[in-house]
């Protein structure tokens, strides 16, 4: 009884905040608000097939289908929200932001068939320096509204690349080729694959995914973000 007194009473002092308009969060909310998650510009590209970011995918490699949670436009106050999931070290962002997609791909009927849940690995250089893969958070938040299981040791990164922040669309593609492998083939055989990442600028680093996957294993691949920026 004194502890749930006391948690009001800190809470009534230190209020959590939304992570997007940093107004207090009520009871039921969790690091963003319903207002802005009302707000948020959705893409709904997991209603269309043939979708903009599945058309960006054509001629480069085959994915089955390919969708991202919301627009990430600049200027936009959800842009904040990927820059603190992969620099500040909130990551339970993402766990958020992956249940709402996982909410959006779990009424899809293109989902319906999708086995099993890949994160886009890190090199293990940069997961030891930021601390976590933030796209690993993001395919448990789809995990646990899918109730499907996440893979996260299978498919891996050999190489440490720099940023692709900064870099055009030629440089983009050149930074990531050949950089991920697949461990056991046998694990992947058979599956419906879902490979998840934080955010969909010109696709060259889960086109790499998906290739290494796609020339290793017998298996079919679908793509989802958190993030798609259209304005690239």
């Amino acid at each position: 009884m004194l502890a749930k007194i006391w948690d009001s009473l800190f809470s009534l002092v230190f209020p959590d905040l939304c992570e997007v308009c940093g107004t207090p969060l009520v009871r039921g909310e969790r690091y963003i608000c319903l207002s802005c998650l009302y707000k948020m510009p959705r893409t709904k590209f997991w209603e269309k097939e043939a979708n903009t970011v599945e058309q960006l995918f054509w001629g480069r490699v085959n994915i089955e289908h390919a969708c991202s949670l919301f627009y990430f436009r600049k200027g936009s106050d959800y842009r904040i929200l990927i820059h603190k999931l992969k620099y500040k070290g909130k990551y339970n962002i993402g766990l958020r932001l992956g249940e709402e997609l996982g909410a959006c791909l779990g009424n899809s009927p293109l989902y319906k068939n999708v086995s099993m849940i890949v994160p886009v690995p890190l090199h293990p250089l940069k997961e030891r320096q930021r601390g976590y893969n933030q796209s690993e958070y993001i395919a448990s938040g789809i995990s646990n509204i899918m109730n499907l299981p996440v893979e996260k040791k299978n498919l891996i990164r050999t190489k440490y690349t720099q940023t692709q922040t900064r870099k055009n669309v030629i440089e983009r593609w050149e930074n990531v080729q050949s950089i991920f492998d697949v461990r056991d083939k046998s694990g992947f055989d058979g599956e419906h694959i879902l490979l998840v990442d934080d955010v969909l600028t010109t696709g060259s680093t889960i086109e790499s995914c998906a290739s290494a996957v796609l020339n290793s294993c017998t298996c079919k691949v679908s793509i989802a973000t958190v993030g798609y920026a259209s304005s690239y």
